[in-house]
């Protein structure tokens, strides 16, 4: 993702969260958009069940929320801190002034959403064509250090694993429990060994 220059940082307003804080509700008006400085925030919508879905997660160096807010809609998700972040509230209406006359600001933000679009379109189409196995399998591959066997130390509990893999806990339990038993995994508490990572690679679908 493309760095915001001090120029395209000074027409951001620095701001603070709390683990937990929310930077914007669902369905609440998008005005404004953020660029994560330092922390993580997760983004996450409710099912009609209302569980959690987990949509993505954000880190340093992250924009979140432009595209609605530039398109002056209603924020589709909800976005939350995950632990202590500091981020840039950039105003929508101000930065689209600031386009009209200001190429560097026109140049950044352009690029942005550019890349913003096939980022979204590789997530739509895991989340879309890929079983929770796969996914899972990928999630797995892409967190093994390359040895084999190697160890995936989780980073976030089961149930924010399964709700950023697009699923429900109770099915993340069972793929895990079925790549156990099928000899492609060990399941060591918050440590997953994987024991054939070739296999595995082919059941992400790489």
């Amino acid at each position: 993702m493309s760095r915001p220059s001090p120029r395209i940082k000074s027409l951001g307003t620095r701001r603070s969260y709390a683990a937990g804080n929310l930077l914007f509700l669902a369905e609440s008006p998008a005005r404004e958009f953020f660029h994560i400085v330092s922390g993580g925030v997760r983004v996450y919508k409710m099912d009609e069940q209302g569980r959690e879905l987990e949509v993505a997660r954000f880190g340093a160096g992250d924009f979140l929320g432009e595209a609605v807010a530039f398109a002056g809609g209603r924020y589709p998700f909800t976005a939350e801190a995950v632990k202590e972040t500091l981020a840039l509230s950039f105003d929508a209406a101000s930065i689209l002034r600031a386009v009209e006359t200001h190429p560097e600001a026109a140049r950044f933000f352009i690029d942005l959403m550019a890349r913003k679009c096939l980022l979204l379109g590789g997530r739509l189409e895991s989340l879309g064509l890929r079983t929770v196995r796969q996914r899972l399998a990928r999630y797995l591959c892409a967190n093994c250090a390359g040895t084999q066997p190697c160890v995936v130390n989780l980073k976030m509990k089961k149930g924010e694993l399964a709700r950023l893999l697009g699923t429900a806990g109770e099915t993340l339990s069972r793929t895990l429990r079925q790549l156990q038993i099928d000899g492609l995994i060990e399941v060591r508490g918050a440590s997953i060994r994987v024991e054939d990572r070739e296999r595995l690679m082919a059941e992400a679908g790489e």
